[in-house]
């Protein structure tokens, strides 16, 4: 067989119309060396790959496509689209005794081959085509051998291999769950049958103790495996479990699913940043659905010790995340604490397919279940767009977002031309509503007035709700509708970033992912594998599912090296290890620097290979150079190591240790401020840059200006111009942290912008700011409770104390002096009903002119849910009736029980009193000003305070000016 006007990596040279195919050309660039007998460099370490076969392997998405000439014995195939346009290529092929497979979306052009320029068999190598809208015909990409040749290779062995057999053999056998679950528990599962990959994972689940691992693809029914190890402990053991999932929207799927238990007498509380703890339901709690976050909190909650003592069983959704930067440490330093095969707590880990899963439960000291069975066929493709470069050799981010929003609506309406869904995943919420309104358009919805960008949401929201597309991100407040709406099949396309893809139940015919870029973020391989396993819609009837994810020609290759070689789970500790080191003194686990060692020994990350001990003894010794522990020599020449005050209150609220340190040493270093404006604006200006959370939220391009309008402003509606306009250049650069500093200023400054619930705030989105302001009052609570430690320095704790309460109860519209009546409010409220209550008491206390808690009497107010007794003891607990009286070189306070500091510039002093007693002013810290002012305050225990001079301001809102917003 010879070539038909091909060139020399086998292209025709005649202009094929692929936009049938894909709606996409290939670009011929004009720089690029289209002779593809030139083998490109292998990058270090790389070399020929040895291949004994020879082999020309081709995927086509052109129906007149040739095989030039091979050696005789050359192992030939070839993929191709299963569509009629190929039924010529398909009989022409098989006829010649060609083995070929036909792939239904197919959109990948590539060769395989160890057959060279002169038909003679060599090493091996690879080519593939780039895809591009509006380009004219295909050309392909210098060949590249040695390792990407390999993976080429390989991921044309995975494909060929699914696509051996006919789709019904995949259709699977369900077995009856009466057959291997005890009667009593039916009733608890969704379905009274199990499929394969559950009956090859209960008997291990429900016939053994210890620790287990069960790996299998997405969809392939984890739950119900998640279901009856808790099953199993609660109603067969009589102990608790705990449910951990990776996310917030996760345990309120979770919570969902399980709430036919609750009706069967099982007591389910759920767990999670949004929702309010009430320590007795957690108590009582048979089962905790939680994320690995608050269960952590829990783990550090001195109160509920005796509860975590009953808890038998921990199931961990998604325990590959042991491998993701941000959630992996924490989960790693939790299941340090409970693993090995002496452990009164199983642990039941349910991953996704990982490549060293059986390391993972050798670590556990655990057995390991694996199913690779999927309730339907996943075949991924990763098409292959040009990298676009500026004069500087940057990255055009422009040319390339057009590109991948092109390609992303090629590939989404080549599906549901032919009625299946889509899900796109995107690394932006810009990214989301981009793709969204071209798909509108694409499909023929006016959306030409309406930019991805626009205040308008209602408009996005209604033109692409006509085209029959949802979108779905966070802050998006129709994301509930467009899961309803698609999960009915009323929206066939949803474009979505990250939210979907760990776990929410929104399956669909193909998964196009548009990113590699999350945020600031690469987007990581366990990522992308959670979106392909979307793909599929088993609840249709459907047994194929598809995924495609984007790349550009520089990446291209890595990616596919890494879905050919799965996910590698790697431990992640070391980045935040002085943080798990205190989580474990705190917890009575490490009392002494040789048991802090021993503990190293148990982490993941010994286990995979560092046995270096060093670290973690700098982990000890950088928290008590920074006052989270203290270490003590004992008479056997051990090391005893204990935790201050200050290592409790971090690690209760979960600071990071070296944030905190970061924040206290910088704090520290500041010159005491003259009045309260310029004290908040400091204080959130350090928060807001120093906390990476808050620092590195990104901005869309759209909001430059807004942001640096809000941050010029401080905050203050009344100083900002009514309409905000572009600017050019640097005046409309932002730095990190200015999104952040600019909700914290509006909160603090404009609190009436919040009470109505605006879309936009100070020309911001909600959506956008709203996640800062959730996130950002810990941070502050933190340094409040320094007070009472006289930890900081009395301007700090005051100050972060009104703004850790301004910001919470934000839709209060709550201004400068209100946090200690919000504390009052809170306290009366109790922790269980604090967002029930707190806005009842707030406002009956301000309708009636109370400013502040130091109303006489004993009685409880209306709506109290304190006790008599409780309320009484509530007000022994301020500070009213507190005398502050400055003698000469030092300040008494009196009636009040409580700590007192007094300060000289930047150096301070304190005392406890318990009724009264003096504190001198202590001398001035060297190279302060002469007269760098003095003052003196009281904090006591429960969290109230008083003090003299400028921050007198935050006794209460009595004398309120304009500044005071």
């Amino acid at each position: 067989m010879g070539h038909d006007e091909t060139d020399v990596a086998g292209a025709p040279a005649r202009e094929v119309k692929l936009g049938q195919l894909l709606g996409l050309m290939s670009y011929v660039s004009p720089d690029r060396d289209p002779v593809a007998g030139r083998d490109a460099a292998s990058g270090p370490g790389e070399g020929p790959q040895v291949e004994s076969r020879p082999l020309y392997w081709c995927k086509t998405t052109n129906p007149f496509w040739t095989i030039p000439e091979v050696p005789y014995g050359t192992d030939v195939r070839v993929l191709m689209p299963e569509a009629p346009d190929f039924d010529r290529l398909w009989t022409l092929l098989t006829g010649s005794g060609i083995s070929c497979r036909r792939v239904g979306y197919w959109v990948e052009d590539e060769i395989i081959s160890t057959v060279g320029p002169d038909g003679r068999t060599g090493p091996l190598w690879a080519t593939t085509t780039l895809t591009v809208p509006g380009a004219r015909r295909a050309t392909w990409r210098a060949r590249t051998p040695g390792h990407t040749a390999r993976d080429a290779r390989d991921a044309f062995q995975m494909v060929w291999d699914a696509h051996g057999e006919a789709v019904q053999e995949h259709r699977p056998v369900h077995v009856p769950a009466a057959g291997l679950v005890p009667e009593l528990w039916l009733d608890y599962l969704p379905f009274d049958t199990l499929n394969p990959a559950q009956v090859q994972a209960v008997p291990a689940v429900l016939n053994s103790d210890g620790h287990l691992v069960i790996t299998a693809p997405t969809g392939a029914g984890k739950t119900v495996v998640g279901m009856l190890a808790v099953l199993r402990t609660i109603l067969g053991e009589g102990r608790k479990a705990a449910w951990l999932v990776p996310q917030r929207s996760l345990t309120d799927e979770l919570d969902r699913e399980l709430e036919s238990w609750r009706g069967k007498g099982l007591r389910v509380e759920r767990l999670s940043g949004e929702h309010i703890i009430d320590l007795e339901k957690i108590r009582a709690a048979d089962l905790w659905v939680a994320t690995t976050e608050k269960f952590e909190s829990i783990c550090r909650t001195s109160s509920l010790q005796a509860a975590l003592g009953e808890v038998g069983c921990l199931v961990v959704d998604e325990v590959h995340l042991l491998g993701s930067p941000g959630r992996g440490p924490l989960l790693e330093a939790l299941l340090a604490r409970v693993r090995g095969a002496d452990s009164r707590v199983r642990i039941v880990g349910l991953s996704a397919t990982v490549s060293n899963a059986e390391e993972i439960a050798g670590w556990l000291a655990g057995r390991l279940i694996t199913t690779t069975w999927r309730p339907t066929r996943l075949t991924w493709q990763l098409p292959c767009v040009p990298a676009y470069r500026d004069h500087l050799n940057r990255r055009d981010r422009r040319k390339d977002d057009e590109v991948r929003t092109r390609a992303a609506v090629a590939l989404t309406l080549r599906v549901t031309d032919a009625g299946g869904s889509v899900l796109v995943f995107c690394g932006s919420k810009h990214n989301v509503r981009t793709t969204a309104l071209a798909l509108a358009a694409a499909r023929g919805v006016h959306t030409r007035d309406i930019k991805a960008d626009s205040d308008d949401i209602d408009s996005i929201h209604k033109v692409c709700a006509k085209a029959s597309i949802g979108l779905h991100y966070k802050g998006w407040e129709f994301r509930r509708e467009a899961e309803t709406r698609f999960r009915a099949h009323d929206f066939d396309i949803l474009v979505a970033t990250t939210t979907v893809a760990a776990g929410v139940n929104l399956p669909a015919r193909a998964v196009v992912v548009r990113d590699t870029q999350v945020g600031l973020d690469k987007l990581d391989v366990a990522t992308a594998l959670q979106m392909f396993g979307r793909a599929g819609r088993v609840g249709a009837g459907e047994l194929e599912g598809w995924a495609y994810l984007i790349a550009d020609e520089t990446e291209h290759a890595g990616w596919q090296r890494a879905l050919v070689d799965g996910y590698t789970v790697g431990s992640r500790i070391h980045a935040t290890l002085p943080d798990h080191v205190l989580a474990e003194v705190v917890q009575g686990n490490i009392t002494s620097v040789e048991q802090a060692e021993h503990w190293w020994r148990r982490t993941l990350c010994q286990y995979q290979g560092d046995d270096d001990t060093e670290p973690v003894v700098e982990a000890v010794d950088f928290l008590t150079d920074h006052g989270y522990l203290t270490q003590t020599a004992r008479p056997d020449g051990s090391v005893q190591v204990t935790v201050t005050d200050l290592g409790l209150v971090t690690a209760r609220l979960m600071v990071g240790t070296e944030v905190g340190a970061d924040i206290r040493d910088v704090l520290n270093e500041l010159a005491v401020p003259s009045d309260p404006g310029t004290a908040e604006d400091i204080l959130i200006r350090v928060v807001a840059t120093l906390v990476p959370e808050l620092a590195f939220a990104p901005v869309a391009d759209n909001l430059r200006s807004a942001v640096s309008t809000v941050v010029e402003a401080g905050g203050r509606r009344d100083r900002m111009p009514r309409t905000i306009t572009p600017r050019l250049g640097i005046a409309d650069s932002v730095r990190p942290g200015d999104l952040a500093q600019a909700a914290l200023m509006l909160a603090a400054h404009s609190p009436h912008s919040f009470t109505h619930g605006h879309r936009m705030v100070g020309g911001l989105p909600s959506s956008t700011i709203f996640p800062i302001l959730d996130q950002a009052p810990r941070y502050f609570a933190w340094l409040a409770a320094q007070g009472h430690l006289a930890a900081i320095h009395p301007w700090i704790a005051i100050v972060a104390a009104d703004i850790e309460r301004r910001v919470r109860w934000r839709r209060l519209g709550p201004r400068r002096g209100a946090g200690r009546l919000l504390w009052m409010c809170e306290e009366m409220a109790t922790p269980a009903e604090t967002e029930e209550y707190v806005p009842v008491l707030w406002r009956s206390a301000t309708g009636a002119g109370v400013t502040d808690p130091d109303w006489p009497g004993s009685r409880p107010p209306r709506y109290c849910r304190l006790g008599p007794e409780e309320y009484a003891g509530l007000l022994r607990a301020r500070t009213t009736g507190c005398e502050l009286t400055r003698k000469a070189g030092e300040v008494r306070a009196d009636a009040v029980a409580g700590v007192l500091v007094t300060w000289t510039g930047r150096a301070t002093a304190s005392t406890v009193v318990n009724g009264g007693a003096s504190v001198p002013f202590p001398s001035l810290s060297p190279g302060e000003p002469d007269d760098p002012g003095a003052g003196a305050a009281i904090f006591t225990k429960r969290g109230d305070y008083k003090a003299l001079g400028w921050l007198d301001r935050y006794h209460g809102m009595a004398h309120w000016s304009s500044e005071d917003s």
